[in-house]
């Protein structure tokens, strides 16, 4: 028997008679707790299950205040005699406008892996995912949370981070970009007495 003959009745041989090994507790060579289907849906579903947030989110926020405000008062009075009349005013006036305003914008755009670590009984999945990125010693760092409806998740297994319920992000950075940003304790000291 040539090598290619032994080689395809040993093939032959294992799959037509799976050995003790590779077979199931129920008899079948497939674990159905760790099997996927070719057309299953791979969307996330149960807790430890992972999927892409695509963090887009920007915020702007604006006030603005005007006050006026005005005041006159007026004195008249007035003598007469016999031969003359004698008259007299006097007037105060006051005015006062005062304008302000305050402007506040933001924005962060990212993708993040998260897990599934929480289930509810309605299905509303909860997530929680974290990502560290160093870039010439500046590290940025960020954190989501929060729940989500299984039929916002796409069939790519994404979902924007708008769709997300109480959703928590936070984006921090330290480094050499960031630490010369954070006012120094003796600043922070002094507005919080009011000195500056």
């Amino acid at each position: 028997m040539s090598r290619a003959d032994a080689f395809m009745a040993g093939l032959l041989l294992l799959t037509a008679s799976p050995s003790a090994a590779a077979m199931q507790p129920g008899g079948g060579m497939i674990d159905p707790t760790s099997y996927h289907g070719l057309a299953e849906d791979r969307r996330a579903h149960r807790i430890g299950d992972t999927l892409t947030v695509v963090v887009v989110e920007t915020s702007r926020a604006s006030a603005a205040a005007n006050t006026a405000s005005g005041n006159d008062v007026a004195f008249n009075a007035g003598l007469r005699t016999q031969s003359r009349n004698h008259s007299g005013a006097l007037s105060l006036g006051a005015s006062d406008t005062g304008t302000g305003q305050t402007t506040r914008s933001g924005a962060v755009q990212t993708q993040l892996a998260v897990r599934v670590v929480g289930l509810d009984d309605n299905g509303t999945l909860h997530i929680h995912g974290e990502q560290s990125v160093v870039v010439n010693g500046e590290t940025q760092h960020i954190a989501l949370n929060g729940a989500v409806r299984p039929e916002d998740i796409s069939s790519a297994n994404t979902i924007l981070s708008n769709r997300i319920s109480e959703a928590r992000i936070e984006f921090t950075g330290r480094g050499d970009v960031s630490e010369p940003q954070r006012r120094s304790i003796i600043y922070r000291f002094t507005k919080w007495l009011g000195l500056i």
